[in-house]
């Protein structure tokens, strides 16, 4: 019998209509679908050179997010523009667990800026 993949198990709670946050807690809940993600991510942090705060920070549990990751920390390296440094850290934030929170932090800092510009 074929072992089934991550995106099986995820296709079978959509078809089951989990979405959202109720799809994220019954992945986290599934014993199988857990182990298949602790073996994809290690064998991606070692093809990307991954820091412990990197690792306990990102969620990364897709390719796409270990390339953007790697994208973002070349970027990082280079002479960047402050709005594109805060454009990398935005993009950085949408791997957190927790990703409303920079965005909220970011657009209280825009209404606070234009605030003082309109008064």
């Amino acid at each position: 019998m074929q072992e089934k993949s991550m995106q099986a198990i995820e296709d079978f709670y959509l078809n089951l209509g989990y979405q959202g946050y109720k799809l994220r807690k019954v992945l986290k809940e599934d014993r199988h679908y857990q182990e298949l993600l602790q073996r994809r991510k290690q064998r991606l942090t070692k093809q990307f050179q991954l820091t412990p705060l990197e690792k306990s920070k990102y969620v990364l549990a897709t390719d796409i997010d270990f390339e953007i990751l790697a994208q973002c920390k070349k970027l990082e390296k280079l002479h960047l523009t402050s709005g594109d440094k805060i454009l990398v850290q935005l993009i950085k934030s949408q791997l957190e667990d927790d990703w409303r929170k920079p965005l909220l932090k970011i657009l209280n800092q825009l209404l606070k800026k234009y605030k003082k510009k309109n008064f």
